[in-house]
């Protein structure tokens, strides 16, 4: 079933608290507004202390950019018209205390599947295209609590559904900032986007397959897909639960570590993180960003995913930065073979959509007409490709080719945990600290024949089913400025391996730049 698009121009979406704002920064320009661009958390709370600007400047200056470039690549969805507000309170706290709490006062875009109250989440659906949760979720508490203001809702594939490309019924189609010809992958693309282009300094992203890492590889970002269990899923819209994992899509490693130590850890809503406890490094893990970070490293190649009809750019952006790790003192363990890699890489997907998002509709929109898949088509879709998807989960469950395996999480599943220790157990054998491959092998694919060009994406075979680690970070850019990712997998729970190893290889080869957007 197909419906009339809803259209949401930026003007109607950020509705009235934006349009007061400009209209009184237009009348009072303020010379100290930061220039957002490329700032860091470090940065932010260096200028807050040394009173350069305020936190309400700088919320008034990302407003100010969201404004006058997000029309170019669709990333927004809906701004927070508490922003300024919430902003004020933080300085009011920081002028009576002094201190600064650990993201006081930094905006965030969250991901439009990310319960955020008194805000619309619609997981770029017609069916929840009002919905608007009472309360956040168990990640954006932390974030708030830790200091942080939402800004603004970020664009996304439909259902989370699509790696490809971000498209939503209720808010049209995400570019790349730095081609904004070229998609910016899904289906994190709006937050990618936007924190690519400096519409906020940090973002959230989920990750089902691939919907950190693939985004952020197309936009130059750093992006963390957490071990399983790392992070709380509660009050997240679902695509298969067993494999979602939300975190960090920030401009380099640092920003991206420091929103992990803040949204990492037990919520007794979400069983799974139970496996954290103890897990956690007792100071954070900011403690492991060295920039000697690679030096008597052992660093597998993965040539299965790395020589699969890799794009030539690519192929050689991978093969300098095999040697940007060798000459950062890294011993390179070329090739990794994994035993039976191709057999357990297989029938690790399981379509559990309908019990999840029926679990979430009762959970949280608590509406008598959206209980079931059913309703949720009968709400229809301006996406032929989330169209064929509902399709398909309304007639399918299960693994589609051995059914009566059941499809549990990545501590009871005999497929996923098969496939785990056969990787584990090679790293321990050849003493790896991390293994390594292009986070997607072939460049980002024209906007208009995505699913034609759709190919190379290496985030969907590990570690969503095996439930390990992964940081994708820049490696540089093909013809056409588009940027690539290499990606860094460890062992369970080892994120400050993979902080260390992902941190020395950016601080050292600094490859982002920002897109040349005007």
């Amino acid at each position: 079933m197909k419906s009339e698009p809803i259209r949401y121009p930026l003007s109607a979406r950020t509705a009235l608290p934006l349009m007061l704002l400009l209209i009184a920064c237009s009348v009072k320009p303020d010379s100290r507004a930061p220039d957002v661009r490329e700032l860091t958390i470090a940065d932010i709370h260096t200028a807050f202390r040394r009173g350069r600007y305020t936190a309400e400047q700088l919320v008034t200056a990302y407003l100010r950019r969201i404004a006058s470039l997000d029309e170019k690549i669709n990333a927004v969805t809906v701004l927070n018209p508490r922003a300024l507000e919430e902003a004020r309170e933080l300085d009011r706290e920081f002028a009576e205390t002094g201190d600064l709490r650990p993201l006081h006062g930094i905006p965030v875009i969250i991901k439009d599947n990310i319960n955020t109250a008194g805000m619309l989440t619609t997981a770029g659906s017609l069916a929840l295209r009002d919905f608007i949760p009472g309360q956040d979720a168990f990640l954006v508490h932390r974030l708030k609590e830790a200091g942080a203001v939402v800004i603004a809702k970020s664009n996304m594939a439909e259902w989370a559904f699509s790696p490809m490309h971000t498209e939503s019924s209720t808010f049209g189609t995400t570019r790349n900032p730095y081609n904004t010809g070229y998609v910016p992958a899904g289906s994190s693309g709006g937050t990618a986007a936007a924190v690519a282009a400096s519409l906020a300094a940090v973002g959230i992203g989920t990750d089902t397959g691939n919907s950190i890492r693939g985004p952020s590889s197309h936009c130059a970002l750093a992006g963390i897909r957490s071990t399983i269990g790392l992070v709380s899923r509660s009050g997240i819209v679902p695509l298969y639960q067993r494999n979602d994992v939300a975190g960090p899509m920030c401009r380099s490693v640092e920003d991206a570590v420091r929103v992990l130590e803040v949204i990492a850890g037990y919520d007794p809503d979400d069983a799974i993180t139970a496996h954290s406890r103890g897990n956690i490094p007792e100071n954070g893990y900011r403690q492991f960003l060295r920039k000697d970070g690679l030096r008597g490293a052992r660093i597998g190649v993965l040539r299965a995913l790395s020589d699969n009809d890799p794009d030539e750019p690519i192929r050689e952006l991978f093969g300098t930065a095999l040697a940007d790790l060798q000459s950062l003192g890294a011993e390179i363990v070329d090739p990794l073979e994994i035993p039976g890699f191709s057999d357990l890489a297989i029938d690790q997907w399981s379509s559990d959509f309908r019990m999840d998002i029926e679990d979430y509709l009762a959970a949280w929109v608590k509406r008598d007409t959206l209980k079931t898949l059913e309703d949720i088509i009968r709400a229809g879709t301006t996406s032929d490709y989330a169209a064929e998807c509902l399709a398909f989960y309304a007639e399918n469950s299960g693994r589609e080719e051995h059914p009566e395996i059941p499809a549990l999480d990545a501590w009871h599943d005999v497929r996923r945990v098969a496939f785990r220790r056969a990787i584990e157990d090679e790293m321990d054998r050849l003493r790896l600290d991390a293994v390594v491959y292009p986070t997607w092998s072939n460049i980002p694919a024209p906007i208009d024949s995505f699913r034609v060009q759709y190919k190379g994406d290496n985030n969907q075979v590990i570690a969503p089913h095996t439930g390990q680690p992964a940081i994708t970070v820049p490696m540089g850019y093909a013809p056409g400025d588009l940027p690539a990712g290499i990606q860094f997998l460890g062992r369970m729970f080892d994120e400050p391996t993979l902080i260390r190893c992902a941190y020395a290889y950016e601080q050292h080869t600094g490859h982002r730049h920002p897109p040349r957007l005007r």
